[in-house]
This record gives C-alpha cells, sequence and structure tokens, in this order.
C-alpha cells in the first residue's frame, strides 16, 4: 500500500502548488483538498474513490499485433460498465472504466498497470494477455488488489488468491479440446503444430497430448516452432499430410495461424483444422483471405450467432457502437465486470473501502457467486480461482462463427 500513500501525497503537493497563481479562495480550496487528501493518508483510506464511484480498469495490446484481443476487452468491458450504470450502478454508485495499452509486452503491462493506479484503480480487470498477465499478478498480489483476467490462459496465474480468471487455463483449454474432438469423434489420427517458445501454446499443448488417448486419439506428428521461425510452416505441414493426419490441432494466436492455413493450401492438404481461444480474431485479421478458414474449428465458449437474448442484445450493442462483430474476448471482459458486480453486491462492498478491503472481500464472495453470462450458464468459481462453465466450440461457416453443436 505505500506506493498508493506516495501517490496521494503527491497529488495532494500538485494541487497546492497549482493554486499558487490563482486567486485566494482558489489556494484556500486546494490547501483544503490537500489536507483532505493528508487526512486520508494518514487513516489508511489513500486508495478509496474520492468521488464515491468505483474505478475499475485493465490493460491489454491497443497497438500491435494483438490488439484484436486488446481492443474486445476495452470494448466488451465498456458495454458492461454501460449497462451497469444505468441500471443504478453497484450498490447504488457508479462505475470508471479505464484502459491502458501494453502493447502485450511484460513491461509495459508493469507501467500500464502503474498508470492505472494513478488514475485511482480499485479492481484490475486483466491483463488479456499470458505473458503480460504473469509481469502483473505479482503487482496486484503485493498491493492486495483484486485481479480477473477475461483471457490469461498460463496456469501460474491465478498462483495468488487475489487474482481469479474468466477463460479456461491452458491446462484445461487442452483438456477440453481433446475431450470435444473425441467425444465428437473428429477424428482418430490427430497433428499437432505448437509454439514451444510461447507458455500459452506449450501448456495447451503438452495436456492435450497426456489427455488425446483417452479418447481414442493418435498424435501421428507432432511439430514445434518458435518466435523466431513462425512465418514459414510448410516443413511442419508437410509433417502433418505424411503422417496422414485427419485433423491438425493449432494452439496458438490467429497470425500465425493464417499463415499456416494458406500454406497449406499452397501444398493442397484440407483436414480439419482445430484451435483455442487464441484462434478468436482471424476473421478480423487485415488482408485475410476468410475463405481459407472455411470450416475451422475452435473451441470458445461464445458465438455472436448465438439467439439467447443476453447475446443478441450484447451483440447489436456492440455492432452498434464499434461497427464489428464481437469476438470471446468481448465477452470475456463483459462477464468480468458482472462477475466483479455479483460478488460487490454480495459482499456490500463500497468505493471509499481500501484497495487492500475491497479485494479481501472480493476474494471471499467471488467463490459463493453464480451468475449467467456471456460464455457461459451458471458460471461459478472455485477457490483457486478458476472459473467453472460448460466448453463450446464454433465452426466457421461462409465467414461467420457459428456453434458446433
Amino acid at each position: 500500500m505505500k506506493k498508493f500513500i506516495s501517490l496521494a501525497l503527491v497529488a495532494a503537493m500538485t494541487a497546492s502548488l497549482a493554486a499558487c497563481g490563482s486567486s485566494s479562495s482558489s489556494t484556500e480550496t486546494s490547501a483544503a483538498a490537500a489536507d483532505s487528501a493528508a487526512e486520508s493518508t494518514e487513516s489508511g483510506d489513500s486508495s478509496a474513490s474520492a468521488d464515491g464511484e468505483f474505478v475499475i480498469g485493465g490493460s491489454g495490446p491497443l497497438t500491435g499485433g494483438a490488439a484484436i484481443y486488446g481492443m474486445a476487452v476495452k470494448n466488451g468491458g465498456q458495454i458492461a460498465v454501460d449497462e451497469i450504470n444505468a441500471a443504478g450502478g453497484i450498490n447504488g454508485h457508479k462505475v470508471k472504466w479505464v484502459f491502458e495499452d501494453d502493447e502485450h509486452d511484460a513491461e509495459k503491462a508493469l507501467n500500464a498497470y502503474n498508470t492505472l493506479k494513478d488514475a485511482g484503480l480499485q479492481i484490475m480487470v486483466g491483463t488479456v494477455t499470458s505473458g503480460p498477465c504473469l509481469a502483473v499478478v505479482q503487482e496486484t498480489a503485493d498491493d492486495n488488489m483484486f485481479q480477473i483476467t477475461p483471457s490469461g490462459t498460463t496456469q501460474d496465474i491465478t498462483a495468488n488468491p487475489n487474482v481469479f480468471r474468466m477463460c479456461f487455463s491452458d491446462p484445461a483449454q487442452g483438456a477440453k479440446s481433446a475431450q470435444y474432438i473425441g467425444e465428437h469423434e473428429l477424428a482418430t489420427k490427430v497433428g499437432v503444430i505448437y509454439d514451444s517458445s510461447d507458455p500459452y501454446s506449450q501448456g495447451i499443448y503438452e495436456t492435450f497430448d497426456s489427455e488425446a488417448p483417452n479418447y481414442g486419439i493418435e498424435i501421428v506428428a507432432a511439430e514445434a516452432f518458435t518466435a523466431d521461425s513462425k512465418t514459414d510452416f510448410k516443413t511442419q505441414i508437410q509433417k502433418m499430410k505424411d503422417a496422414g493426419a485427419e485433423l491438425v490441432f493449432l494452439p496458438f494466436y490467429y497470425t500465425e495461424a493464417a499463415l499456416v492455413l494458406q500454406q497449406a493450401k499452397e501444398l493442397n492438404y484440407s483436414p480439419v483444422f482445430f484451435g483455442c481461444d487464441g484462434m478468436d480474431g482471424i476473421l478480423n485479421l487485415e488482408n485475410f483471405d476468410t475463405s481459407l478458414a472455411e470450416g475451422l474449428m475452435l473451441l470458445t465458449p461464445f458465438a455472436a450467432d448465438a439467439t439467447d437474448d443476453l447475446t443478441v442484445n450484447f451483440v447489436n450493442t456492440y455492432k452498434e457502437q464499434y461497427g464489428d462483430t464481437p469476438i470471446q474476448f468481448a465477452a470475456d471482459a463483459y462477464d468480468c465486470l458482472y462477475a466483479i458486480k455479483n460478488a460487490a453486491e454480495k459482499a456490500n462492498i463500497t468505493p471509499d473501502m481500501s484497495v487492500s478491503d475491497i479485494c479481501d472481500a472480493l476474494e471471499t464472495a467471488m467463490p459463493e457467486i453464480i451468475f449467467n453470462g456471456l460464455t457461459g450458464e451458471n458460471i461459478k468459481f472455485n477457490s483457486d480461482g478458476e472459473p467453472d462453465k460448460a466448453p463450446k466450440a464454433v465452426v466457421i461457416k461462409d465467414g461467420a462463427y457459428v456453434l458446433a453443436d
């Protein structure tokens, strides 16, 4: 909490200095504000919201190769906040949504977190991608700030008790993918291409590899690439083809997956391709021929074509406000905000509480809530911060995501 205390003192001093060139009444007002801030600091409430609203924020890539994910989380969170505020807020208090660009970079994610704290952050939603999230979780643990990531999947993210997640972890995605492929009899001979330099991809692959035999799946070829060799996949694809893989599992991000699909076509190879949540966004990739993704499947808990009222309203609002169809990351963020709302109301949390007290209360309340969201019905959390909801898959048909079953 020492960082919050020093920030409050700096803010108070800045307000006082800024008043030196103004009228005496303004100077008195600024001095009073400084005294008030000092009193708040001394009482240990420097992290409390000064204007009676909750400050909830996050970070993610708004620029760079993974910007589709960050923008989706920012926009999905904003829609949830607008709805929550229109319905009276959380325990009668409005919510302020703040979001910073971390460019999918661990060091910049730490800078973004500090910027958010400067803005009065009380509850953290994020970060969006796993590497930056791992960098931030220790900081939120040290500050005892509640954190829920919509889409950080690396298993260690939820090692600290203050951190929860809305998505499935890497091991869970690997296991659920094997289960889905096996139970739906999509293939018995499966090939895998994975990024051994990325914890997200490596973690999914390892669990998929261990679970596949339990569902009658034979992995006939497994080929890795790294961050230094992620533009030419023809060697890996040819090995899948030579091994007779009926389905190729691609547990990595859509940017590289788009290249795999293009190069597979050039090699006249057309198995079923199956990915995880990192594949979501491929249809939004600039200059990508979406016909290459026809029949592509991915494990995801959200499909924009679902007909339930919650999804229809969310998709319509998203299209109206942002001119695009939302992907899973937007839905995850939306559900994160409603999870916070449900837990905060159960624990009767108010913005004048310290960051640490808010965190403690949310930690206790989160495993006690159950709610229906965009990414699942009867969503609940275990004491380890992991979500409990049914897996779903979508398939790309005619350039759109469609529920696979």
